[in-house]
C-alpha cells in the first residue's frame, strides 16, 4: 500500500459562489489536519480528488472528460450519483462529512473503478449576459492563504504540540467536552479542557489561548464572570471568547456581549456555525 501523502489536491468543478466560499473555509481549516486537502492549482497535472456538483450538468460533462478512466477518486455533491459508483453527499455541504469523504477517497484510491455514468444531455443555453454557476473554470475563491504548520490536538486525550495554537474548552458537562473534542480533532489545535470557571482562570494565567469556548452555567463562578476576568487581563485581550450555552434568550446574549464575549453559540451546537466560528477566530 502506497504511503499516504501529507497534502492531497482537490479539483472543484461546478458549485455556486456561495458554496465556493464555504468550501474555501473548509480547505483553509483542512490545512490544520493530517492529511491536508488543498485546492488543485497546478495546471497540466491531474488532481488527487475531484469534487463535482452533481446537479450541474456541465460539471458532470467535464467530469466525464477529466475522469474517463475512472482512476481519479471522485466525490459528488447533490441528489444523484448520475449512475456511477462514486459517493454522493447531499446538500447542504457539511464540513465534517466532506472531510470523512476526502479521507475515505485517499485511503484506498482507485480500489474499484466506478461504473461509467449515464449519458448526460447538453445543458440548456444560457441567455447572453447571464453568468452560469459551475463554469468549466470554476475554482475555490477567494484565494486560500497558506497556513503555518501546527501540531495535533492535546489535553486530557492527546499529546500536545507547542507549535500550534492553543484552544481552551470550558464546560462542566462531559458530553459537551466529548462533542468539542470530536469536532476539534479534525484540526491540529492544542486543546485544554476545564470543568469549572475557576479552573479556566487558572489555565489562562499560565498560557495564551487563541480561542476559548466557554459554558455559561457552571458550578462556582459563571461564564459571564469568567469572560470578564479574562478580558480584563491585558495579556489575554486578543483571546477570542465564544460562549457555548443553552441560554439563548436575547437578554442572555446581551449579557454575553456586555461581558466581552466575541461570539455566542447555543447548544446543541450547529456544526456549520461552529465551522464559521473556527474559521473566523482561528485562521491559518
Amino acid at each position: 500500500m502506497a504511503k499516504q501523502k501529507e497534502t492531497y489536491s482537490v479539483e472543484v468543478i461546478g458549485f455556486s459562489q456561495t458554496e465556493l466560499m464555504a468550501l474555501a473555509s473548509v480547505f483553509e481549516l483542512s490545512s490544520r489536519r493530517v492529511p491536508k486537502f488543498a485546492r488543485h492549482t497546478v495546471a497540466g497535472t491531474p488532481p488527487d480528488i475531484l469534487l463535482v456538483d452533481a446537479n450541474d450538468m456541465e460539471a458532470v460533462r467535464i467530469l466525464l472528460e477529466r475522469n474517463a478512466t475512472g482512476l481519479i477518486p471522485t466525490i459528488l455533491i447533490g441528489d444523484s450519483n448520475r449512475g456511477t459508483n462514486w459517493p454522493v453527499l447531499p446538500r447542504p455541504i457539511r464540513w465534517m462529512k466532506l472531510f470523512q469523504a476526502f479521507d475515505a477517497a485517499v485511503a484506498s484510491p482507485s480500489a474499484e473503478a466506478p461504473a461509467r455514468p449515464v449519458e448526460v444531455s447538453a445543458p440548456p443555453k444560457v441567455p447572453a449576459g447571464v453568468q452560469q454557476a459551475g463554469s468549466p473554470t470554476s475554482a475555490l475563491t477567494p484565494e486560500v492563504s497558506a497556513a503555518k504548520p501546527v501540531g495535533v490536538a492535546s489535553g486530557a486525550w492527546q499529546a500536545q504540540n507547542p507549535r500550534g495554537d492553543w484552544v481552551l474548552v470550558v464546560d462542566d458537562n462531559q458530553t459537551v467536552r466529548e462533542f468539542m473534542k470530536s469536532k476539534l480533532a479534525a484540526f491540529s489545535f492544542n486543546v485544554d479542557y476545564a470543568e469549572s470557571g475557576e479552573q479556566a482562570i487558572g489555565f489562562t494565567g499560565q498560557k495564551h489561548y487563541a480561542c476559548i469556548f466557554l459554558d455559561v452555567v457552571m458550578p462556582g463562578i459563571d461564564g459571564y464572570q469568567v469572560c470578564k476576568l479574562i478580558k480584563s487581563n491585558r495579556s489575554a485581550q486578543k483571546t477570542a471568547v465564544v460562549m457555548l450555552t443553552s441560554k439563548d434568550s436575547p437578554f442572555d446574549k446581551i449579557r454575553g456581549s456586555m461581558s466581552g464575549c466575541d461570539a455566542y453559540l447555543t447548544k446543541p451546537v450547529d456544526e456549520e456555525k461552529l465551522l464559521e466560528t473556527i474559521a473566523k477566530f482561528l485562521p491559518g
